[in-house]
């Protein structure tokens, strides 16, 4: 019975980052829409910010990644903690958010690590460049490398949410379990 509690759990957690899907890419996609110079100009000038000292940099596909991220998780919080994880037990919405966005944080980090190989041309994993040459919506490099962040962050986020975030819900009283069965 538990197991498919979690199982009803995972589902509807898929709904609900499946809708976070949506909502980052339209966020990715109106960023890049609002901001067409930056993506005009060759990939070599799409620099938001220098790493000193090295030489790397912070580009701007990575600031608009980060900001669909942070709309997106604060959508999917919401309705996990409304939906796939409804409890009467709930912790303060501020207690449950923090470790909310600290794993989506976490994961972010990581899936930018990943999108930054993909759209690097000399990365071993990089999308390639014939095939991926921004001429159109589908043939949009970044999209894809995006697209391929998320799926690859969405199981890390729900382990991470399923047993930290939401622990709250497991701690329900003896007395209402024996009630419930």
């Amino acid at each position: 019975m538990r197991y498919r509690g979690s199982l009803g759990q995972l589902f509807k957690f898929s709904i609900v980052g499946a809708s976070g899907v949506l909502v980052n890419l339209v966020v990715a996609y109106g960023a890049k829409k609002v901001a067409p110079h930056i993506w005009a100009s060759a990939e070599e000038n799409n620099v938001f910010l220098p790493i000193a000292g090295t030489p790397f940099n912070v580009r701007w596909f990575l600031v608009f990644s980060m900001v669909a991220f942070i709309v997106a998780n604060l959508s999917n919080y919401q309705l996990n903690r409304m939906w796939s994880f409804k409890s009467d037990h709930h912790a303060p919405w501020f207690k449950e958010f923090v470790p909310f966005f600290t794993v989506g944080l976490l994961a972010q980090c990581l899936g930018m690590i990943l999108e930054q190989a993909l759209m690097h041309p000399g990365s071993p994993i990089g999308l390639p460049s014939s095939v991926f040459d921004n001429s159109s919506g589908l043939r949009t490099k970044w999209y894809w490398a995006h697209l391929i962040m998320i799926c690859v962050t969405i199981p890390i986020s729900f382990f991470f949410n399923k047993f930290w975030t939401f622990r709250a819900i497991r701690r329900v009283p003896a007395a209402s379990v024996d009630q419930e069965l």
